[in-house]
C-alpha cells in the first residue's frame, strides 16, 4: 500500500534522539535483480509529495525497491522543525540508507540534492551506490540561496531572534529559517571543493526555477568533474517538477540508472 503505517527508527541519543518514520518497500521478482531506489526530500516536504508518490506507484508495477521517510519535524516523523538542521537530517538519512539492501539509486529532491550528495561522502564509495538523480538540487542553499540574498534586516533578526519565519509558496504557513540551520549549513558546504558521486548523475532541472536558478545547478556540474553526469534542463519547468511530463523524466532517467 502507497501510504500504509510507517515504519519508525530511532536516531540519535539522550536529548537528540528523535523518532523517524519511514516506509521501505522490499523488491520483488525481476525487480529484485536491479538496484532500490532511496528518496531524499526536499526543504520541509514529506514522504506523500507528488513525485514519490509517483515513484512508488512505478516501483510496485516494476517490482522494484523503494525506500522514503520524513525528516524528523516533518511528516509523521518526531522532532520540531525548527530544531533540525542539516547535520541533523543527514544523520537521519544514513540511518534509513542502513536498513536497505544491495545498490541503490539515490533520488534526490532540492535539498534532497545536498544530502544525497552528503550522503556519498559519507558512505566514500563503498560500492551503494548504482546512480543519483537529482532534481533541482539546491546544494549549499542555507548560504547561497538564503543567507546570501537576505536583506540586512532579515539577518540582523535572524541573530537577535535565533529564527526567522519565511512565507513560502508551497505551504499555508511560513517555514522557521534558525540560526542553527544557517551555522549548521556552513559546516556542510560542498562548493569551492571538487565534489564526488562516486556513480553516474543525472540532473532535471528547470530553467523557471526561482528557487534553484539553473545557473546554480551548473556550478554543481562544474564541481563534479570526476564523475559521469547528465543534466536535462527543462525549459519551461518550475522548482517542483511535479507536471505530468516532470515526472515521466523524472522515472526515465532512474530506468536510465
Amino acid at each position: 500500500m502507497i501510504n500504509a503505517p510507517p515504519q519508525i527508527l530511532s536516531v540519535g541519543a539522550g536529548a537528540a534522539a528523535r523518532q523517524v518514520a519511514y516506509r521501505l518497500r522490499r523488491a520483488e521478482g525481476e525487480g529484485a535483480a536491479k538496484p532500490g531506489v532511496f528518496w531524499l526530500a526536499g526543504f520541509n516536504s514529506v514522504m506523500t509529495s507528488t513525485k514519490v508518490t509517483f515513484l512508488h506507484e512505478w516501483a510496485a508495477k516494476a517490482g522494484r525497491g523503494l525506500t522514503r521517510f520524513d525528516y524528523s519535524g516533518t511528516g509523521l516523523s518526531g522532532g520540531v522543525f525548527g530544531e533540525g538542521t542539516i547535520s541533523r537530517w543527514l544523520e537521519e538519512s544514513l540511518a534509513v540508507f542502513a536498513l536497505t539492501r544491495g545498490p541503490q539509486i539515490v533520488v534526490g529532491s532540492s535539498m534532497g540534492g545536498w544530502i544525497a550528495l552528503l550522503l556519498a561522502r559519507a558512505l566514500a564509495d563503498k560500492g551503494r551506490l548504482a546512480g543519483m538523480v537529482l532534481i533541482a538540487p539546491a546544494v549549499d542553499f542555507t548560504q547561497a540561496l538564503m543567507w546570501a540574498r537576505f536583506s540586512d534586516a532579515v539577518k540582523a533578526e535572524v541573530m537577535a531572534k535565533g529564527f526567522w519565519r519565511r512565507a513560502s509558496a508551497y505551504a499555508d504557513d511560513p517555514y522557521v529559517i534558525s540560526h542553527a540551520l544557517i551555522e549548521d549549513g556552513r559546516d556542510n558546504l560542498l562548493f569551492g571543493t571538487a565534489i564526488r558521486s562516486w556513480c553516474p548523475v543525472h540532473i532535471l532541472q528547470g530553467m523557471r526555477d526561482d528557487d534553484v536558478p539553473w545557473s546554480h545547478t551548473m556550478t554543481l556540474v562544474e564541481h563534479l568533474a570526476s564523475d559521469p553526469v547528465t543534466i536535462t534542463l527543462i525549459k519551461d519547468g518550475d522548482h517542483r517538477l511535479s507536471r505530468p511530463e516532470d515526472l515521466a523524466r523524472l522515472v526515465a532517467a532512474v530506468e536510465g540508472m
